[in-house]
């Protein structure tokens, strides 16, 4: 039986948690409307550098140089560079898919953590398990649909994306034992910001009117209060309670889409949103069964 204060957190942890998809919807649709007109490469550093900027007027009072301390740089530098990657990809396919079709094929970052975890943490991997992943890779087929007309290859970067950011989750576990979510949320934005700032400057090109700055600047808010708000989530709640969570963006993106960009999703897109969700769920339930 659950205490009262352990109900209370589980359910502060969830909406926070429903919180952080709506600003991360936010922040995909932002870009989504930007990338139209500015360069890729542009959005992303001004992104960052939003966020960077933002945080540190925010945190350094209250943190000093305990936000930046840490005995594990080289991780931070390396979940910097992937946030560069994950980010730039996930735009650039942004330009030619709905965001319901990228959100779809993100959903198979749960069954990507799964996989990745029998080698990388040693996690030990039923048949029950390895068919709801095969399941849930079969959904993303349908989803994609190689060789239809309606397939693209931007989907492509879209599954490039999913994998990225499970490996990414997956470093961020292991530093979350050392360091504070400030820090893990800090650090590779700031890093971002410098790698891409070479970059950004040679390729600029001026957003034209003051909708695309506002959008631009509130990008770092979305994108970082959201990755901050997500690590507090977890410090209430396990994340087998929130992780099933993380499929309301799926209603998000549609909502976003379908008022911003009129984009109505096709059958086959539910269809396999649908397949690669029930397979995640059933790989929570797994593994919170197992725990």
């Amino acid at each position: 039986m659950l205490h009262a204060d352990s109900a209370r957190n589980r359910l502060t942890g969830i909406g926070l948690i429903s919180l952080t998809y709506m600003l991360f919807t936010l922040l995909d649709g932002s870009a989504k409307w930007l990338v139209q007109s500015v360069p890729v490469i542009v959005v992303v550093w001004l992104r960052f550098l939003s966020q960077t900027v933002l945080a540190s007027a925010l945190l350094f009072p209250l943190r000093g140089a305990a936000l930046v301390r840490t005995r594990h740089l080289r991780w931070h530098v390396a979940r910097g560079l992937m946030f560069c990657a994950m980010t730039g990809i996930n735009f650039w396919a942004l330009q030619y898919l709905p965001l319901t079709v990228t959100a779809s094929i993100f959903f198979t970052v749960p069954i990507l953590i799964a996989l990745m975890s029998a080698p990388l943490l040693g996690e030990r991997m039923d048949a029950r398990r390895w068919a709801a992943i095969l399941i849930g890779l079969a959904g993303v087929l349908v989803i994609v649909r190689p060789g239809s007309a309606a397939f693209h290859p931007a989907m492509l970067l879209s599954l490039v994306n999913a994998v990225l950011y499970a490996a990414f989750n997956l470093m961020t576990r292991k530093l979350a034992a050392y360091d504070s979510a400030e820090t893990i949320q800090f650090l590779p934005a700031l890093v971002a910001s410098v790698v891409l700032a070479p970059f950004a400057l040679v390729l600029w090109d001026s957003p034209t009117g003051w909708f695309e700055w506002t959008l631009l600047c509130l990008m770092g808010v979305f994108g970082g209060t959201g990755h901050y708000l997500l690590a507090v989530a977890h410090r209430h709640a396990p994340a087998s309670t929130l992780a099933p969570f993380l499929y309301q963006q799926i209603l998000y993106m549609a909502l976003f889409g379908y008022l911003v960009f009129g984009t109505v999703p096709d059958p086959a897109v539910w269809a396999g949103a649908a397949i690669v969700i029930a397979s995640g769920l059933y790989l929570f339930a797994r593994e919170r069964r197992a725990r």
